[in-house]
């Protein structure tokens, strides 16, 4: 049987959802439970609704950051995309800063995944190397034209604005 956050995740615009969930905090939980699952039409929009509602380093996601993090890998293009976000809201410590950096880089090599997932990927390798510029080589490397070639030109002009910042 559907819960009432099911329903409002199928039912509701973006926006009626955020306004559910902030009214409702007792759904929270079962929020991320929903986005750490595999379960078809409720688990991407459950991270979609999080990402949208969650303060920066909101305390409800900080003990859940290890549960999202590996389960990353396992789900499809959208999916990712938006538990990467609900990452990037978040101050990750060194612990899940190699893992959550090996993801990305992984998922950034993937030129026929999503643009997306690719460029929100990009985005916190981008964040790390800024914490850690040691890493600068990696992005260097990553930005070779056989990993821009299948992006939009867009995305490509993003990541060369990005790009102009760290590499002077």
């Amino acid at each position: 049987m559907e819960s009432i956050l099911e329903n409002k995740l199928l039912t509701l615009y973006k926006d009626e959802m955020i306004l559910f969930l902030k009214s409702n905090p007792e759904y929270f939980d079962e929020a991320i439970q929903l986005a750490l699952s595999n379960k078809q039409l409720y688990s991407w929009r459950a991270a979609f609704l999080l990402g949208g509602c969650m303060e920066e380093n909101d305390k409800r996601v900080q003990k859940h950051i290890k549960s999202i993090v590996n389960c990353i890998p396992e789900k499809e293009d959208g999916h990712q995309r938006e538990l990467l976000k609900i990452l990037y809201k978040m101050k990750i410590n060194e612990k899940f800063e190699g893992q959550i950096f090996d993801i990305c880089i992984n998922l950034w090599e993937q030129i026929n995944k999503s643009s997306s997932v690719r460029m929100t990927a990009f985005k916190f390798v981008f964040k790390i190397i800024k914490k850690h510029p040691e890493l600068l080589d990696e992005i260097v490397f990553i930005t070779q034209d056989h990993y821009l070639e299948s992006l939009s030109p867009g995305v490509k002009q993003s990541i060369e604005k990005m790009m102009q910042v760290v590499v002077k």
